[in-house]
């Protein structure tokens, strides 16, 4: 049980597993849930030890997540191909549940259904900042993720807006990073083991996998950029460990069109001091704006997956090649051709996406000063305050051995290495006017002709 100063709201994401099969959900201050393990189909022990949420896991996060869920209400059971937040709206929401005493509604939680966000408006007459893009009705898939009805993609929420907004200036330096790396000495223990294996001929290496995975031991998770035990950072170990498990053959791809490494590596020729490396990174267009710098829109697939090779040293230590192997350069293009497929039938991608668009945004909006444009105090979502306090959970540590690996005719691979960098300054700093975005944000104002804090254009 969580317990916090009964004045305050608490936001609790209570999780089975890591990644994104975390429900959101807002509960009142004093009431909370120590079963924090799960987000994304992974489940995190109180140790911090990473691994894959068992069937039952997930159906009895789903069966949680149900209970809490509140039936869809007016047009928020319509799709809309854009739907408009008011940021001020938005605060003034949370802010009148925590005065009433009451939970942030599943709407202000679910940021009223939003899937991305294409557009960011400024609005100095009604000191305002809002944000813009294709909304759905969400619901409940049977493996506890909450997803769009129309596209199934994930529903964005509003626990990593706050930290994306609140991680802009700890991410200015070397951005937002996840990595699972195997230890030098586990590299090393591995090496010293595969130089003792005589394979007989015709004998397959499948039955050393055990001890090769014993040799090299647990990897370990490197985060950066954002706090380690918020949802938003559990996002991104899920997304890349779900990547890693899919190139390696650890778990069935399915995307027809996307085989595993190891499929499309068989019997080539390796180096055996190389391995592959891959991480998903930002993949935006220019960012659009207006010649007033009022309205700014985001376009592109938003992930791509790059890779590069590792050299092992002898003493088992790993530094980058500064090139890539051509199956692995292949796998990852691959891969970025079929995100948006994948990101449908494993949502961890699509959540890895939807954080990926915030930090951009969040970023957008301090280092473009646009609050200050707008007038618009946004301390409640951008700083600690007191209608609102984030659940901390497990912070991920460690992942048990996952890795293949395969003998190819020169040597062994062996690929543990991944992901994720999310850099949002860099996407920022690449703008061209594009006059025609402003009447976007002339016919969002019109729309608005309400006093809720958030409409369909």
């Amino acid at each position: 049980m969580i317990h916090t100063d009964p004045r305050r709201l608490t936001i609790i994401v209570a999780t089975l597993s890591l990644g994104v099969l975390t429900l959101a959900t807002a509960l009142q201050a004093g009431f909370g849930f120590g079963n924090q393990r799960s987000v994304g189909g992974v489940i995190i022990d109180p140790t911090g030890m990473v691994r894959t949420a068992t069937l039952d896991e997930r159906r009895e996060l789903a069966n949680f997540i149900r209970e809490g869920l509140e039936p869809l209400q007016g047009d928020l059971r319509e799709a809309t191909e854009m739907r408009v937040i008011s940021l001020k709206g938005l605060q003034q929401a949370i802010v009148d549940s925590h005065a009433e005493g009451n939970p942030v509604p599943d709407e202000v939680e679910f940021l009223a259904g939003l899937q991305r966000i294409v557009y960011v408006f400024v609005a100095p007459d009604r000191q305002d900042v809002l944000i813009a893009g294709p909304a759905e009705p969400w619901e409940l898939r049977e493996d506890g993720f909450v997803v769009g009805t129309v596209t199934g993609g994930a529903t964005m929420r509003l626990v990593d807006l706050i930290v994306a907004l609140r991680s802009v200036e700890s991410a200015r330096q070397g951005g937002i990073s996840c990595s699972i790396e195997p230890t030098d000495e586990g590299r090393l223990r591995l090496q010293q083991f595969l130089r003792r294996i005589k394979l007989r001929p015709g004998q397959s290496p499948v039955v050393y996998e055990a001890s090769m995975r014993e040799a090299f031991g647990p990897q370990m998770i490197h985060l950066s950029g954002v706090p380690a035990d918020t949802r938003f950072a559990r996002t991104l170990v899920a997304a890349d460990f779900e990547m890693k498990r899919v190139a390696m053959a650890l778990t069935e791809s399915p995307v027809p069109g996307l085989p595993s490494y190891l499929q499309m590596t068989r019997n080539s020729q390796q180096a055996d001091n190389q391995n592959p490396r891959w991480w998903m990174a930002c993949d935006y267009d220019a960012l659009a704006k207006s010649e007033d710098g009022l309205a700014w829109k985001l376009s592109g697939q938003g992930v791509k997956t790059l890779t590069e090779q590792d050299i092992i040293s002898r003493d088992g230590s790993a530094r980058g090649a500064g090139k890539s192997d051509k199956m692995a350069e292949l796998w990852a293009n691959k891969m970025t051709e079929s995100y948006v497929e994948m990101a449908k039938e494993m949502p961890v991608f699509a959540e890895l996406r939807n954080i990926m668009d915030m930090t951009v945004v969040a970023t957008l909006i301090v280092q473009e000063r646009l609050g200050e444009q707008a007038g618009l105090d946004l301390s409640v979502l951008a700083r600690d305050h007191d209608a609102l306090e984030l659940a901390s959970y497990t912070i991920p540590k460690a992942v048990e051995p996952q890795c293949s690996f395969i003998r190819g005719r020169n040597g062994w691979v062996v690929s543990a290495s991944g992901g994720v960098d999310i850099n949002g300054f860099e996407v920022v700093a690449n703008q061209e006017v594009t006059p025609a975005v402003a009447s976007a944000r002339s016919t969002a104002l019109a729309a608005n002709t309400g006093d809720r804090w958030w409409w369909n254009k």
